[in-house]
């Protein structure tokens, strides 16, 4: 089930239940502080632009999530997105990144993995993404997660010499400019 915009804060608790049951484990050990912070951003999140939320739910409730917005072409610097830009530069942000669709975060609960849950939310997601152009980041310590991606079809994008981070920047399967 896809929602967009703000329709999703009907669902903020048990989204924040679910963030805090998969990022609170390794290798996230995401912290109460950290927990609240999400809860923030996404009553500012489902005011972006082309703000969506995919929802794998059974009748435990909230089994996995997914959320995404257009990354708008004034690319931001807060979070992990300097780390982002300096890894890709400009030219290669603008190319792959600007006016696709971000994907900010992909949770699935540890009682759902195994079962494709993933893959269907980002699917979902995905499915109208503006000229199939998607992307996400995800931390090089959080080694499954990186292994599902490439499993998935996501591609790594290569940092430009010397700039590597501690993150790590997929392209969707289908992106054009892989």
């Amino acid at each position: 089930m896809i929602c967009y915009g703000q329709s999703v804060l009907d669902l903020a608790d048990e989204l924040v239940d679910a963030y805090a049951d998969v990022f609170s484990a390794p290798p996230w050990n995401e912290d109460e502080e950290t927990i609240r912070q999400f809860a923030t951003r996404l009553q500012t999140d489902a005011r972006r632009r082309g703000f969506r939320t995919a929802l794998a739910q059974s009748e435990a409730g909230i089994d996995g999530f997914a959320t995404g917005w257009i990354t708008p072409a004034a690319f931001p610097t807060d979070r992990a997105y300097a780390q982002v830009a300096s890894q890709l530069g400009p030219d290669r942000v603008k190319e792959l990144l600007t006016g696709a669709l971000e994907i900010d975060e992909l949770a699935v609960r540890p009682y759902a993995r195994g079962r494709g849950t993933g893959r269907a939310l980002l699917t979902e997601i995905t499915a109208d993404a503006p000229d199939q152009r998607a992307w996400l980041l995800t931390s090089r310590l959080a080694t499954d997660t990186v292994a599902t991606y490439r499993r998935l079809g996501w591609h790594e994008v290569t940092p430009r010499p010397g700039t590597k981070t501690g993150v790590i920047v997929f392209l969707s399967p289908n992106h054009p400019n892989q």
